[in-house]
This record gives C-alpha cells, structure tokens and sequence, in this order.
C-alpha cells in the first residue's frame, strides 16, 4: 500500500474580511471545524486566525477531493455560525463564511 502526504494551508476570510469572529469565542468555530475534518479523515495539523480569517494546516486524506472539503467547512461553518449566539455580528446577509483572500 502506498502512502501518500498532501499537507495544504487553508485560509477563510469573512465576507469583505468584517469582523465577526469575536476573540474569546473564536475557538468554539475551531473546534467546529476539527470535528469536520477528522470526520472526512483529514489530519488537523492547527487551525488558528484572527477575528476576520480561518487558517487550517492540514493532511488531506487521499480519498477525499480538496474542493468538496472546503465546500463542506464552508456550507456547515456558515450554518453554525448563523444559529450560534457567541457570533451575533455574522449575519444571514453573509452568504458564506469565507472567501478567498
């Protein structure tokens, strides 16, 4: 059996990089997207950012298409950040969670 390694440095930005990722509750959308990722198999290396950007350093798993994957952080982040009270300044107006910076 081969082995394979694809490491990828994923960046999100809010929309129009406005400030919706409040500090102290930034590592509750973190450990959102973990969840995400190890439930597609990928090996999370570190997720971190700031309040307006996502970084994630991570181990695409070999069956498993890169934009698929970004598709579903985006759609299930974008979800849970709209219901979630800890981010009142992301609104329903924010189609997705991120954009390319």
């Amino acid at each position: 059996m081969s082995k394979t390694k694809n490491l990828l440095h994923i960046v999100f930005a809010t929309k129009d990089r406005q400030v919706t990722l409040p500090e102290n509750h930034k590592r509750a959308l973190y450990h959102y997207i973990n969840g995400i990722l190890q439930s597609k198999q990928c090996y999370v290396h570190r997720i971190n950012g700031y309040v307006n950007h996502v970084h994630m350093l991570i181990d695409l798993h070999p069956s498993i298409s890169l934009a698929n994957l970004v598709r579903d952080i985006k759609v299930a982040s974008n979800s849970w950040l709209r219901a979630n009270p800890l981010f009142p300044n992301f609104s329903d107006g924010q189609k997705a969670i991120m954009q390319a910076p």
